[in-house]
């Protein structure tokens, strides 16, 4: 066994080196912690300026219990953390570097498996995209969201009713004091969002791909029993050694299938479009932008959750949580696709039980019908755009209004509530600048506030169209992803001010009412081509001169496929 040990590579042997391995690593580890034993990381993104997952220390140690158990020696490896909330300009720039990171750490060091902790937004996508190009066995363990927290007696979603109270605090329906007073109250306990935003949309996602323990998507970070799944994932990660279960073997094009079913039926985030592409693309799976309209479209929405339904996480977790979802779309679901414990995500499915059928709805009563993310495209959008129709408002789904157009965030902040902006409800609020090149990194800002005047005027939503991302917490008639981007010589550089636009969600189209003629006589303005990054040093650069588009999952363009874990020099 030790000899087929990948750690054995550097402890086996009387060498020098194989000395310098073992002495600097016992530290109280016994003799025979170096010779037939999987050696078991734990990649861990806990970090107190990642509020979200301040609590996987706690977690970590339950997955080493599991480890221990089960003869392997685990060995925590902080890994880069993203924290949503605070990073600056955008988490999203720092995906792919948190992914090349973790995929080095890896490989570099004497490990044979990997136990992987994420919760907020970019740490699960990171580290999945890690371990397919790395290609060791891996296993994750989601953070989980925090409990409910309410203010004034009703629940208040963390993320959603941000953007809603916000929206009231300018429209002058709730005063200022009492939006401040709301703040203690939104976070309740430790854990992530608590609404299907990206960060249990991606625990979703992972336990769909069947990268996780069946079952333990949506556990609240308090609860005991995320503790348990931890010991036992710990546990399960030496057995993925043993049987040399690599990434490869549980992600394939069956799994991806399945993740767009159930992010379709639970209303997951948008964000997960580009996540799932860029791990696809470290895997070599031919996933594609239109696959998500193809396989999802036609999905229930069953799960009635913030922001495009009433419930929040931990009514999800009580209902039955992801595999209950999954039970009533199992015809929709491929049967091929295996998880992390070698036996098939729909051998899971027996005996889950939906046991509140106001949160999970059943099959026959779904929320909406067909609530799918929608791929659009024209010559707005050329590579494509993405809507999601589960958070849009119906009357909006087929429209068409003027631009009004904005050449940077910095231009809408200072010009979106000017009294003397011509803007009426049926215009469409245009945003650039905001694609992965272009900020850099695909900042949360598609979901554009509402212009005051007209939020006073009892207006809620409008279409908006950006190259940007929104939270997965937010909600409304939002067009992002669009691609190319306008930084990327895409149209949207391109729209002026009081050009008719039309939305055709059923139609799956955006268009610019524009001649082709003209618009190739138009070149951008000077105030969006000086909006555009230009970064001179670092990552920055490196990011904005090596990402892809939205539609291929803005990834580095070096880093898509993987380089497997094979080192071979030593280091002495």
């Amino acid at each position: 066994m030790a000899s087929e040990l990948r750690s054995a590579q550097w402890y086996a042997g009387t060498d020098r080196n194989a000395y310098i391995h073992r002495a600097w690593m016992r530290r109280g580890l016994p003799q025979d912690a170096f010779s037939g034993r999987p050696h078991i990381a734990i990649a861990n993104t806990a970090s107190d300026l990642t509020p979200c997952n301040t609590h996987l220390g706690e977690v970590a140690k339950s997955v080493r219990d599991g480890v221990h158990e089960s003869g392997g020696i685990p060995l925590e490896l902080p890994v880069v953390s993203l924290g949503e909330t605070q990073m600056r300009p955008t988490a999203m720039l720092w995906r792919n570097m948190a992914a090349m990171a973790a995929e080095e750490l890896l490989r570099a060091n004497p490990i044979d498996g990997v136990v992987l902790l994420g919760g907020c937004d970019k740490t699960i996508p990171a580290l999945l995209m890690a371990a397919a190009s790395v290609g060791l066995p891996a296993v994750v363990v989601p953070g989980g969201p925090m409990l409910t927290g309410t203010f004034r007696g009703r629940p208040l979603g963390c993320g959603t009713d941000v953007w809603r109270l916000s929206e009231e605090v300018r429209a002058g329906t709730l005063s200022q004091q009492d939006f401040t007073r709301s703040e203690s109250s939104m976070i309740r306990s430790r854990g992530h969002c608590n609404t299907m935003g990206t960060a249990s949309t991606m625990a979703v996602v992972a336990e769909a791909l069947g990268m996780t323990r069946p079952g333990i998507a949506g556990t609240p970070a308090p609860d005991s029993r995320l503790l348990e799944a931890a010991h036992e994932t710990g546990r399960l990660a030496v057995e993925l050694v043993a049987e040399r279960r690599t990434p490869a073997d549980v992600m394939t094009a069956a799994s991806f299938h399945n993740a767009i079913v159930a992010l379709a039926a639970t209303g997951g985030s948008t964000n997960a479009v580009v996540h799932l592409l860029a791990i696809a693309g470290r895997l070599g799976v031919p996933l594609a932008l239109d696959d998500f309209d193809r396989i999802g479209s036609h999905v229930p929405l069953l799960v009635d959750l913030l922001p495009a339904g009433t419930y929040l996480m931990d009514d999800f977790h009580r209902a039955g949580g992801l595999l209950a979802v999954l039970r009533e779309v199992r015809d929709l679901l491929d049967p091929t696709a295996v998880t992390v414990t070698g036996r098939p995500l729909v051998d899971f499915l027996d005996d889950a039980e939906s046991w509140d059928r106001e949160v999970i709805r059943p099959r026959e009563s779904p929320l909406q019908p067909d609530a799918g993310i929608a791929v659009l495209r024209g010559n707005l959008a050329p590579d494509g755009a993405i809507i999601k129709p589960a958070a849009a408002s119906p009357g909006l789904l087929r429209h068409r209004g003027r631009a009004v157009v904005f050449d940077s965030i910095e231009d809408f902040h200072a010009r979106v509530d000017d009294p003397e902006l011509p803007v009426d409800a049926d215009s469409v609020l245009v945003l650039r600048g905001c694609g992965p090149k272009g900020y850099p990194g695909m900042p949360e800002v598609s979901n554009m506030p509402l212009p005051r005047k007209l939020l006073e005027q009892g207006v809620r939503d409008m279409v908006r169209v950006c190259d940007g991302r929104m939270s997965g917490t937010a909600y409304g008639t939002v067009v992002l992803h669009v691609a190319p981007e306008a930084a990327a010589g895409g149209p949207l550089a391109l729209v002026r001010d009081g050009d008719w636009i039309a939305l055709d969600v059923p139609a799956r189209t955006l268009t610019l009412d524009v001649d082709d003629s003209e618009l190739a006589l138009r070149t951008p303005n000077k105030a969006t081509v000086d909006g555009f990054a230009n970064p001179e040093r670092g990552w920055e650069r490196l990011y904005v001169e090596h990402v892809t588009q939205a539609d291929t999952g803005a990834d580095l363009d070096f880093l898509t496929g993987s380089s497997g874990s094979v080192v071979s020099r030593e280091s002495h």
